[in-house]
């Protein structure tokens, strides 16, 4: 343990899975103080946090109740992980009003509401670091049947900009990072749905997703979690506002 996040309170929302889960055991092994949240509290359950605390980050209200137990009990956060997020497939033709709420309610929102309710304390500390997960595909890269995910991805990439430039001299730093194509049980669902729509195999349709990549490979959500470390400790602190790639050369 290299222990880069020593006595650090990190919060990560959608740890019982994927991208945040695999981001709260690096944490852990890290020497973190990990707060662990899920809407489904079950997913938390072999995890080994210091909590486990079931959040559905579209409720402000539960948001700023648990903000304040957190500020009651370790004087805030140092670290702020917003994952939380939902990919919807299809066109702007395939995009009903409803989806496009969904995904900037979840996507880009519900930041809104984590940022807003843990930034005080974070501020009366001194500073800390909010990692916010944006995506590849957002005003970085365009791909196909992406609609509403692209765009509520470039949101979380301006949002992630104008909150470091707003307390870049309150010792906030904040940064997004913007994976490619990552092995998780979302990507699972996808392909499963995708087969379904298409009547292809779900090898082939995973095949489809692998074809594309110009590693030839999927990232794995481990690969994810070290930037995320990165950005959390004071290894980073002379950057901020910026989006980070971890796409395997998807952009390029």
């Amino acid at each position: 343990m290299a222990e880069r996040l020593q006595n650090k309170v990190a919060l990560i929302t959608a740890a019982g899975q994927g991208i945040g889960r695999a981001i709260a055991e690096a944490f852990i092994e890290e020497g973190c103080i990990v707060i662990a949240t899920d809407v489904d509290a079950g997913k938390l359950q072999d995890l080994q946090p210091r909590k486990s605390i079931k959040l559905d980050v579209l409720s402000i209200a539960a948001v700023v109740e648990l903000a304040k137990a957190v500020e009651a009990e370790f004087g805030g956060l140092d670290v702020l992980v917003n994952v939380a997020g939902y990919v919807h497939q299809g066109t702007v033709l395939e995009c009903a009003d409803r989806d496009w709420d969904f995904s900037f309610d979840l996507n880009v929102k519900a930041m809104h509401r984590t940022i807003k309710a843990f930034l005080p304390a974070m501020l009366k500390k001194g500073g800390g670091s909010i990692v916010n997960m944006s995506s590849g595909v957002s005003s970085i890269k365009a791909l196909p049947n992406r609609y509403v995910y692209g765009a509520s991805k470039a949101a979380v990439i301006g949002l992630t900009k104008a909150v470091a430039i707003d307390f870049i001299t309150k010792g906030i730093r904040c940064n997004a990072i913007c994976p490619g194509t990552i092995e998780s049980p979302s990507l699972e669902d996808r392909v499963a749905t995708l087969s379904k729509q298409t009547g292809k195999s779900e090898k082939t349709v995973w095949d489809d997703f692998i074809a594309r990549q110009p590693m030839k490979r999927l990232g794995t959500a481990a690969e994810v979690a070290a930037l995320a470390v990165f950005l959390a400790s004071d290894e980073s602190r002379y950057i901020t506002g910026q989006p980070h790639l971890v796409d395997g050369g998807l952009a390029l």
